[in-house]
């Protein structure tokens, strides 16, 4: 694996902690030749759908109050995953997040 993959790879994490899946996609439908970064693509993909429909629900229960709670706690877990993402990309490592929806494969 080349530094140029890793780099791309790390991207596409970093803007998935700031643009969610529009990030992830663009480097899925641009670097196709690129067994790694569709890979990490795909995953952070994976993880901004779940991150979606995890603020989603936080949303809907926040009528309730149980979502005010859940919001700032989603929030934190887009920030972690995402960077351990980051850091696994910077090593070349294969990065899964362990709660993510596998919608794209």
């Amino acid at each position: 694996m080349d530094q140029d993959s890793k780099n791309m790879a790390l991207l596409c994490w970093i803007g998935t902690l700031f643009f969610g899946i529009f990030s992830g996609l663009i480097f899925y439908l641009l670097k196709k030749d690129d067994r790694y970064v569709l890979e990490q693509s795909k995953e952070a993909m994976n993880w901004s759908i779940t991150v979606l429909a995890g603020y989603i629900v936080a949303y809907l229960l926040s009528f309730i109050g149980i979502g005010l709670i859940l919001l700032p706690i989603i929030g934190i877990c887009h920030l972690v995953f995402c960077i351990l993402g980051i850091i696994g990309s910077y090593k070349g490592d294969s990065f899964q997040v362990p709660f993510a929806f596998r919608l794209i494969k």
